[in-house]
C-alpha cells in the first residue's frame, strides 16, 4: 500500500483536494487498496480551508509518504517557516513531490523547484517564474512531470496529474476507468494547453453563447456570418456588431480560434494525419491551418504535436 499524504494549511482551497475522488476510486477498483490516503498539517487537528469547512488532519511525522500532494489556495499564500521545513524534510522521502495550482509556490518555497521544469496556473505564471528564476515555468501545459516533482495548471487540473499518477502506479485501464466513473471525457494529457477559447471570449448575452455553441459543435462546416446570425436569431448585420461588441473580435477570429483549439486537441491527443485534422476541423487544407497554428502558437502543428508526446512520454515509468 502506498501512503498518500494531502498537505493541508489554513487557506486551502477545496478544490485543492479535488485529486482525493481519483485515488479513492482507484482503491474500490482493486481489491489490494493500493492507497492509504492522509491528510496531514503543519500541527495536526482541524484546519479550515478558504470556503469555511475544516478538514481533520494529523501532524507531520517520522512517516515517509510514497507521494506527497501540496494544494493551493484561491490567491498565492505566503507559507510558514514550519511548514516549509517539514516539507523539506518530507520530500527526500518521498517518491513523488506533487503541487496542485498555487501549491508549486509552497515547492518553490521550500526550494525544491530548482532546475525543474514546472507549471501552474496560468494567471500566477509570471509570479512563479519571478520566484523561482533557477526553475522553467511552462504556463501553456495542463501538469508536468520532472523527475520527482508533478505540477499542475488549475485546481481542476489536479484531477488530470491525479489520473496521470494512478496510470503510473497501475496502468492506464485502471486511469481510464476511473476518468469514466468521474465522469471525465477523457484524461487531459500534460501536453494539452490549459487555454480555452470560449473562456477567453466571454460572451454576455445567450444569443452570442449560443452562436458560439453551434460554432464548436460545427466546427467542420463553412459557418458563414448568416449561418452563426441564424443560430443566434439575428440578422448579420446585428450579429456582427453585436458579437464584436460582447467579445472583442469579429466573428472571422472568434471562429479561428475556436478552430485552432479544436485541431490542437486533436494534434495532441489522437494519430490523426495532418489533413484529417484540418478537414474535420473546418480549416480546408493543412497549409490554412499551418498559418492558424503559427498565429496562435508561433509554432506549426507538427512541433506541437512533437512536444505534447515528448511531454506525455516523460510521465511514463
Amino acid at each position: 500500500m502506498q501512503r498518500v499524504g494531502f498537505v493541508i494549511f489554513p487557506g486551502l482551497s477545496i478544490m485543492g483536494l479535488a485529486a482525493v475522488p481519483a485515488f479513492e476510486l482507484a482503491n474500490l477498483a482493486d481489491e489490494q487498496t493500493p492507497y492509504d490516503i492522509r491528510f496531514i498539517s503543519e500541527h495536526g487537528g482541524p484546519v479550515r480551508t478558504s470556503a469555511g469547512m475544516s478538514v481533520e488532519t494529523e501532524p507531520f511525522g517520522e512517516a515517509a509518504f510514497d507521494t506527497l500532494v501540496v494544494g493551493g489556495g484561491t490567491s498565492v499564500l505566503p507559507s510558514t517557516p514550519g511548514l516549509l521545513s517539514l516539507i523539506r524534510e518530507a520530500a527526500p522521502r518521498a517518491r513523488r513531490v506533487t503541487a496542485i495550482c498555487t501549491g508549486s509556490f509552497v515547492l518553490g518555497e521550500a526550494g525544491l523547484l530548482a532546475g525543474r521544469r514546472v507549471t501552474t496556473h496560468w494567471m500566477h505564471a509570471r509570479e512563479l517564474q519571478a520566484q523561482c528564476p533557477d526553475s522553467t515555468v511552462d504556463m501553456d501545459r495542463i501538469f508536468i512531470n520532472d523527475g520527482p516533482i508533478w505540477t499542475s495548471a488549475g485546481m481542476s487540473a489536479g484531477i488530470d496529474l491525479a489520473l496521470a499518477l494512478i496510470e503510473d502506479d497501475l496502468g492506464h485501464d485502471v486511469a481510464q476507468a476511473i476518468a469514466k466513473k468521474l465522469v471525465l471525457y477523457h484524461r487531459r494529457a500534460g501536453g494539452q494547453s490549459q487555454f480555452s477559447a470560449l473562456l477567453d471570449l466571454e460572451p454576455k448575452s445567450d444569443r452570442i453563447q449560443s452562436a458560439l455553441t453551434y460554432a464548436k459543435r460545427n466546427l467542420h462546416k463553412p459557418l458563414t456570418v448568416e449561418e452563426l446570425a441564424g443560430a443566434a436569431h439575428l440578422s448579420p448585420r446585428q450579429f456582427s456588431r453585436v458579437f464584436h461588441a460582447e467579445t472583442g473580435q469579429s466573428p472571422a477570429k472568434a471562429i479561428e480560434n475556436l478552430r485552432v483549439e479544436a485541431a490542437r486537441v486533436m494534434m495532441e491527443s489522437s494519430r490523426h494525419p495532418i489533413d484529417v485534422v484540418a478537414d474535420q476541423t473546418g480549416f480546408a487544407d493543412r497549409n490554412r491551418m499551418r498559418r492558424a497554428f503559427l498565429r496562435a502558437f508561433g509554432q506549426p502543428p507538427q512541433v506541437i504535436r512533437r512536444n505534447a508526446r515528448g511531454a506525455l512520454a516523460s510521465t511514463e515509468p
